[in-house]
C-alpha cells in the first residue's frame, strides 16, 4: 500500500535535482534496472549547465557553466551519450592580450608558444616547459585520488580501517619529493608557485586565473594552488592536461543528452517540481514531499542539490546529528563571480593578433595582465566594492559551433570576478551593469571596436545564481575548493563517501568529492556506493520493477 497523497506506483530511487550529476546517477541506476524518477525545481533540466535563448530564437547562450571537462569514459560509454548527441569541440589554448599591443599565446605548438613567451621573458619560456612537466608528474600522483571514494579518516570501524589502509597503500609509491609537492599544492597559494617559477607579469597573470576561478580567494590566498591543480590535473583527456571543450549546442546539450539517455533506460524526469521535504521515518529516508502536497515514496533518495538546501531546508535539525548540522552551517559557498553573456555581430579584432585565428578566437581569452591585477580585483571585493578592473575568462564557442548564432554573428561567454560575495542576498542590478561595462571596456582596449559589435547583453550576478539556479552564494562548485572543504571533509567529516547520516539518503552534488566542473564524477560514484551497500545488505533496488 502507498501512503495517502503519495504516488500510486512507488519508485526505487528518487533523485532531487536535475543537474548533470543527478542525471548521471539516474541514467546509470535505470540502466541497472531500478525504477528512477528525477525531480527538478526549474522547468528545464541542467542546473548550471544549460543553454538558454535570452534574446529570442536567433541566439543560443550557455548561461552559466560554459565549457565541459571531458567526462570519464565510463559515463560516456555506459550512457551511450554520443548516440544522444553528445559532441565536443576541443577548446583552444590561452590567449592573453595586453594593452601595449603584445599578447601571450600559449599555443599547443611548442615553437609558437616559446616565441610568444619570449616576448616577455626568455627565462619563462624555459620555465614553462618545466612547469608542464611538473604538473604532469602531479597528475600521475593525484589523478587516481579524484575518482576514489574518500575513506572515513579517523574512524575505528573495521571496514573504515580497511579503506584507510587502502589509501595508505596507494600512497606507498610517493617518494619524499612527491610528498613535498603534494603538501605544497594543498597549502600554498597559486602566487607562491608562480612567483617561484616565472618572472614576467604576463605569465604570472595568465596562469594565476586557474587558481581562482569560481573561488572567494585571490591568487595570494592559501589553497589556491590546489584549485589550479583541480582544474589542470583533474581533467586529463586524450593524454593532455586540462582538456576542455565546447559542447555542440551549448552546455544544455550535455544535460539534454544525459536526460535522453536516462529516459531511454526507463527513468522518469519531472520538471517544475519543488521538493519541500525529504520524508524520514525511523532514521531512514522513505521518499519526498512536494510543495503540491504530493508524496513520492522510494527506497532510496539521492540529493544532487546544494548541501545546505538538502540538510538545512529539506530536513529538520533533529533528524541529523548536531555536529553534522554545525558542519553544514559552516559550509562556505562564497563566490562573487559574475557571468556576462553577449551576442555580437562580428568577431573581435585584437591589436596583437589581427584577423581570424582559431587558436585565438577558439581558445580562452584571458584578461589578466598581471597577478597583481587579479589580486587587486579580489581585494576590491573584500573591501565591499565591485572590482574596478575585473579579470575575465572569455570564450567564443560559436567559432566552432555554428548552431549557437546566425551566420556571421557570434555569442561570447565572459566569466568574471569579483563583486562582494554578500551580493548574493540582493540583486544589485545597476552596479552589475556598471561592472559589466568595465569588463567590456577592457576588451575594447585590446580589441578596438568590440563594444560597437555588441547586439545583446545578459549579466548574471550572485543573486540570480542563487535564487534562479540554486547555486547558494553564487558558488559554481556548491562549496569552495579550500583545504578545509576537500576530500574527506567534502561536505562534512565522516560523510564524504556519498552517504549521509540518514539511511538510504545519499548525496551527489558538486559539493561532494570529485565535484567542481562538469564531469559527472559524483553521479558515477554515488551509484557505485548505492550498489555496493545494496549488495552487502542483499536488498536489491529493483524489487518494485515489473518484468
Amino acid at each position: 500500500m502507498t501512503r495517502p497523497g503519495s504516488s500510486q506506483d512507488p519508485f526505487d530511487v528518487v533523485v532531487i535535482g536535475g543537474g548533470h550529476n543527478g542525471l548521471v546517477a539516474a541514467g546509470l541506476l535505470a540502466k541497472h534496472g531500478a525504477r528512477v524518477v528525477v525531480l527538478e525545481r526549474r522547468d528545464v533540466v541542467g542546473g548550471a549547465a544549460i543553454t538558454e535563448k535570452p534574446w529570442g530564437s536567433d541566439f543560443k547562450m550557455t548561461a552559466l557553466s560554459y565549457v565541459v571537462s571531458l567526462m570519464p569514459p565510463t559515463i560516456l560509454h555506459e550512457l551511450e551519450l554520443e548516440k544522444h548527441g553528445y559532441r565536443i569541440h576541443a577548446q583552444g589554448p590561452y590567449f592573453a592580450p595586453h594593452p601595449d599591443g603584445r599578447a601571450l599565446a600559449l599555443s599547443d605548438d611548442p615553437r609558437k608558444r616559446r616565441q610568444s613567451i619570449e616576448q616577455f621573458s626568455s627565462r619563462d619560456a624555459d620555465a614553462y616547459e618545466r612547469w608542464e612537466a611538473w604538473l604532469g608528474s602531479m597528475a600521475d600522483v593525484l589523478s587516481p585520488l579524484l575518482t576514489e571514494t574518500p575513506p572515513r579518516l579517523g574512524s575505528h570501524a573495521p571496514g573504515d580501517l580497511l579503506e584507510q589502509a587502502k589509501l595508505a597503500w596507494q600512497a606507498r609509491s610517493w617518494d619524499v619529493r612527491a610528498t613535498a609537492n603534494i603538501t605544497r599544492l594543498f597549502t600554498s597559494s597559486i602566487a607562491d608557485l608562480l612567483e617561484d617559477e616565472f618572472e614576467s607579469d604576463a605569465m604570472r597573470g595568465a596562469l594565476s586565473v586557474s587558481g581562482v576561478i569560481g573561488t572567494w580567494a585571490g591568487p595570494r590566498s592559501q589553497g589556491t594552488a590546489y584549485v589550479m591543480a583541480h582544474h589542470k590535473i583533474g581533467d586529463v583527456g586524450d593524454g593532455k592536461l586540462g582538456a576542455w571543450g565546447f559542447p555542440e549546442g551549448g552546455m544544455g546539450a550535455v544535460t539534454q543528452a544525459l536526460r535522453d539517455a536516462a529516459e531511454s533506460f526507463g527513468a522518469k524526469v519531472r520538471t517544475g517540481v519543488d521538493v519541500t521535504r525529504i520524508v524520514v521515518r525511523d532514521g531512514t529516508a522513505r521518499g519526498v514531499a512536494l510543495s503540491t502536497g504530493e508524496q513520492i515514496d522510494a527506497d532510496v533518495v539521492i540529493a544532487a542539490t546544494h548541501p545546505q538546501i538538502t540538510f538545512l531546508q529539506q530536513l529538520e535539525p533533529f533528524e541529523l546529528p548536531d555536529d553534522f548540522v554545525d558542519d553544514l552551517r559552516r559550509w562556505k559557498s562564497r563566490s562573487g563571480t559574475v557571468k556576462v553573456n553577449l551576442a555580437i555581430d562580428r568577431l573581435p579584432e585584437f591589436t596583437a593578433a589581427p584577423g581570424f585565428d582559431p587558436d585565438v578566437h577558439g581558445g580562452t581569452i584571458v584578461l589578466a595582465p598581471s597577478l597583481d591585477h587579479v589580486e587587486h580585483a579580489f581585494q576590491d571585493a573584500v573591501g565591499g566594492r565591485p572590482a574596478a578592473l575585473p579579470f575575465a575568462d572569455i570564450c567564443i564557442p560559436s567559432v566552432f559551433d555554428r548552431t549557437l548564432a546566425p551566420e556571421g554573428k557570434h555569442v561570447v561567454s565572459m566569466f568574471t570576478q569579483w563583486v562582494p560575495h554578500q551580493w548574493s542576498a540582493e540583486p544589485h542590478y545597476d552596479e552589475l551593469d556598471a561592472y559589466a561595462d568595465r569588463v567590456i571596456d577592457q576588451v575594447d582596449n585590446v580589441a578596438p571596436g568590440f563594444r560597437d559589435s555588441i547586439l545583446h547583453r545578459q549579466v548574471i550576478g550572485p543573486y540570480d545564481m542563487e535564487h534562479t539556479y540554486g547555486l547558494i552564494g553564487g558558488n559554481i562548485f556548491h562549496g569552495e575548493l579550500s583545504p578545509t572543504q576537500l576530500f574527506h571533509m567534502r561536505p562534512a567529516p565522516g560523510y564524504a563517501d556519498y552517504r549521509t547520516p540518514i539511511r538510504n539518503l545519499y548525496q551527489a552534488s558538486s559539493a561532494t568529492h570529485g565535484g567542481g566542473g562538469v564531469t559527472g564524477i559524483p553521479g558515477l560514484k554515488v551509484v557505485e556506493q548505492i550498489r555496493s551497500d545494496r549488495k552487502e545488505s542483499r536488498n536489491p533496488l529493483t524489487r518494485h520493477r515489473r518484468t
